[in-house]
């Protein structure tokens, strides 16, 4: 996984401090349970006002002896933005956050053990990209669990999958099960045919099945130093919801104005074609 090397005690006190600030939505709020409930590592913290600078993000996980951070920033209340940092040195990832589905919104089968150890998974893309290799090293910081931690079962069953697709990063999360349904339908007596999928169906390999949440990463900026410090780098490519919004605004300001001047010829045209009286129709009147 390209991890770097820890000591016992670094793998103990390995902590990531999940939070937000005020303004999050009921959506968004789930998001943030099922993230903590899958890092068994995590920490909760109090809302943020909006007035505190992100510099004091830093402080609080130094006071909650926290080596990560994962920040919920909510703007104009539909717009949700994530910071994952390692503290207190960075690096630090700005990412906006697209088609949310939480664990209770998706209903899925699959299920994991509680607290157990997951395997992350990266595409292709991750190892060729330097800005993915940055990124892959910081979601395996943040969310790998330390080994020696009392909290941490040890026991692998479920997987995070990171993929790099339309220039922004999808996560998926999935159980993995361990199926022997070859012996289930030997014992019901189904035979078993030279159909592909029923010997799919009768293998023994594990197969995944998916838990959730589901999310979309559009990452903006990389920080050299944790919330702060020089741009590594810039997605060239992203357009922020505010100017989404303003294109639309004016597409539809535009539109108006048509409309006014299509209706203001109209009434031109109607004035301009109007008939005038014939003198033979008043003596017609009398």
């Amino acid at each position: 996984m390209g991890r770097t090397k820890e000591t016992k005690a670094d793998r103990k006190g390995k902590k990531v401090v999940v939070f937000s600030s005020r303004g999050i939505g009921a959506k968004y709020r789930y998001l943030m349970k099922d993230l903590r409930l899958m890092l068994p590592h995590s920490l909760t913290e109090p809302k943020m006002e909006n007035k505190d600078q992100l510099k004091t993000i830093n402080e609080i996980c130094q006071h909650r002896g926290s080596s990560g951070c994962i920040f919920f920033e909510i703007r104009k209340r539909t717009d949700l933005y994530i910071w994952m940092s390692v503290t207190p040195n960075g690096p630090c990832a700005k990412f906006q956050v697209y088609n949310v589905h939480t664990m209770q919104e998706l209903q899925l089968t699959g299920n994991h053990m509680l607290n157990s150890r997951p395997i992350l998974s990266f595409d292709g893309h991750f190892d060729a990209l330097p800005q993915l290799k940055l990124l892959k090293e910081l979601f395996t910081q943040l969310f790998a669990p330390p080994t020696q931690s009392p909290k941490v079962v040890p026991y692998v069953d479920h997987i995070y999958s990171f993929f790099y697709a339309d220039e922004k990063i999808w996560f998926r999360h999935y159980q993995i099960v361990e199926k022997q349904i070859s012996k289930e339908l030997g014992k019901t007596g189904i035979e078993i045919t030279d159909d592909p999928q029923a010997e799919a169906k009768a293998s023994d390999d594990p197969i995944l099945v998916e838990i959730g949440p589901r999310f979309v990463l559009d990452p903006i900026r990389i920080f050299s130093e944790s919330f702060s410090g020089e741009t590594l780098w810039k997605n060239a490519h992203y357009v922020s919801p505010t100017q989404i919004r303003a294109k639309e605004k004016a597409a539809k300001g535009l539109k108006y104005v048509s409309r006014l001047r299509s209706m203001n010829e109209h009434q031109r045209r109607q004035k301009e074609n109007k008939v005038a009286p014939d003198p033979v129709d008043e003596i017609f009147m009398e």
